[in-house]
């Protein structure tokens, strides 16, 4: 049986802490800041951890990581 390989894509958006949560960054930050109130852009720089149910999705991509 062949080794499982990381997924390249997730593996740039995902990391794990030492706890074995998953953590990524918040959507809609990359463009159109000036639209955007203050509070909302600041808010969008923290990340976030994956509910359960997408934690063990994501955790199978990033095997190796």
């Amino acid at each position: 049986m062949p080794k499982m390989k990381t997924h390249s894509g997730s593996k740039k958006r995902f990391r794990k802490n030492a706890a074995g949560k998953v953590k990524c960054a918040k959507a809609n930050h990359r463009h159109h800041s000036w639209s955007k109130n203050g509070n909302k852009n600041r808010n969008l720089r923290r990340g976030i951890y994956l509910s359960t149910a997408d934690e063990a999705r994501i955790s199978r991509l990033i095997v190796n990581q």
